[in-house]
């Protein structure tokens, strides 16, 4: 009839009025129920003086971390690593323009700050040098030459995906950097790219271990035999859990990642604290020279430094059995490293950050006199040009990244690394969050990262007046001291560099 609904209309309308009164219903007797458990429970004060309401704590809680980082911290105060450090790293994987306009945000009055010595006649492009080549391994059958400044450090096939191993190994190919395999053996996905291979032999032996758990010779010949395959590096620590082995939660073990590691599938993978086969520096340099021999390859180890007296000890211990036995390469971790699963306890308070450890170490290889058999890899927050450039002052032969490749693949700092939730997929093995990484596409920014990484550290070297950057010396830095002044890094580490008067004393 004129005027009134069409049936259809009041039919909608209706299911519509119901629909929403079994909503009205259904959300009070939720509030109902959660009323009653947030009155009769006793874990949370909270909850149980503000039933329903005090919830909404533990939600803004979890949320703030999100909104500190988009909305609230200020370019240059978070951390682990701030929203400049990230930019610069993901311009630069991008390929696009890196520069900043007006002025820099970066505050040069606190202690620690580290400012470079511009030269008053810079070196011209037609004066600057190729980055020098280094030989690591002189004494084993098959040394390893290399002039790539800037490689990737550690991550495990399991610790990250198999997409973020398969971009990582085609990006580092293509700008002709290493990859380390981290302690979770190598997978197919490392050898895919063409990348030459760091092999790291963690506490547990993942990959080159017999049955019992100890290490295999046979099966460290079947790695050697792979020619991408060009040093391998005994884990003896790592800086964000030192004293701590690896830890692998069971929902990433998958099948594949298990007979990869020699281990259950489905288990938690936990390595041992340290080798079990080696107690003092005589046994470590055992081991090293077993590996050599049986591969033929450079061998050397990575730690975080803490105490650093046993240092000494092995140096010494090195001349008394002949140079050759020395490791080829030692790789210093830094105490503000990164991880996917750590005790804060050991993440927070245990070991010392590179910007100590790195001088202390070169100093003693100097003095013992093994500073050029001896090269030195820098590892630890080492993610801009400046960083990076600051290392090779001090007396780095290389600098090596995880988290800085992370981010280079697209890492948000979710900080969900041991959830297997990584919302960028390179720290999950759920197929749905991998999908959303394309090894192509980001294989390509892997390479952007690493030769723009390179060329900006030239471009800090050429203002220095050196032609490359593996001629930095430690007086081309200053570092701000507490009474607000700074001063040449080569007078706040004793200037050990070879053949430097120091140096002769201490030798």
């Amino acid at each position: 009839m004129t005027g009134m609904l069409p049936e259809f209309v009041v039919q909608t309308l209706t299911f519509l009025a119901v629909v929403f009164i079994f909503a009205i219903g259904a959300g009070v007797l939720l509030l109902a129920v959660l009323y009653i458990l947030d009155v009769t429970q006793t874990a949370h004060a909270i909850r149980r003086n503000y039933p329903v309401i005090g919830r909404f704590r533990y939600f803004f809680e979890h949320m703030g971390t999100f909104f500190r980082q988009y909305f609230f911290a200020m370019d240059r105060e978070e951390m682990p690593f701030n929203r400049e450090q990230r930019s610069y790293v993901y311009r630069a994987a991008k390929d696009v323009d890196t520069t900043i306009a007006f002025g820099s945000t970066r505050d040069l009055k606190p202690t620690g700050t580290v400012m470079f010595v511009n030269c008053p006649f810079p070196t011209l492009e037609r004066d600057a040098g190729e980055t020098s080549a280094v030989t690591i391994g002189p004494y084993c059958g098959n040394p390893y030459t290399t002039a790539s400044l800037f490689n990737i450090s550690g991550m495990s096939y399991g610790a990250i995906s198999k997409v973020a191993v398969q971009a990582l190994s085609k990006g580092a190919a293509a700008a002709g950097a290493w990859m380390n395999t981290g302690e979770g053996a190598l997978s197919p996905y490392h050898l895919e790219g063409g990348a030459d291979i760091v092999f790291q032999i963690g506490t547990a032996k993942y990959g080159v271990r017999d049955e019992a758990g100890s290490l295999s010779e046979e099966k460290l010949r079947e790695v050697a035999a792979h020619d991408q395959v060009k040093m391998f590096e005994i884990k003896m620590s790592q800086g964000a859990k030192p004293g701590k082995g690896g830890i692998l939660p069971g929902a990433k073990v998958s099948p594949e990642i298990a007979e990869i590691r020699g281990i259950p599938a489905g288990q938690d993978s936990i390595s041992p604290n340290r080798h079990p086969d080696v107690d003092n520096p005589g046994e470590l340099l055992d081991l090293i020279d077993r590996v050599r021999r049986t591969t033929g390859k450079p061998v050397g180890f990575k730690s975080v430094i803490g105490a650093y007296g046993w240092l000494d000890g092995l140096f010494k211990e090195i001349h008394k059995r002949g140079i050759e036995t020395a490791p080829d390469f030692i790789t210093i971790d830094s105490a503000d490293g990164g991880t996917g699963a750590a005790p804060s306890s050991l993440m927070d308070y245990v070991g010392l950050p590179i910007y100590e450890s790195l001088p202390m170490v070169v100093d003693r290889l100097v003095a013992h006199g093994l500073r050029d058999r001896i090269k030195v890899i820098a590892s630890g927050k080492l993610i801009t040009p400046a960083d990076v450039a600051w290392a090779l002052c001090v007396g780095a032969d290389f600098c090596v990244s995880a988290r800085g490749f992370m981010f280079a693949l697209g890492c948000i700092q979710a900080l969900q690394c041991n959830k297997n939730t990584c919302p960028t997929g390179i720290t999950t093995h759920n197929p749905r969050l991998q999908r959303g990484l394309d090894p192509a596409d980001k294989a390509v920014r892997v390479e952007h990262y690493i030769k723009n990484m390179v060329h900006e550290v030239e471009v800090i070297a050429h203002s220095c007046g050196v032609p490359e950057p593996r001629r930095f010396r430690r007086f081309h830095a200053r570092m701000v001291r507490p009474d607000g002044r700074s001063l040449p890094i080569d007078e706040i580490y004793p200037d050990m560099e070879p053949g430097s008067a120091r140096a002769g004393a201490a030798e």
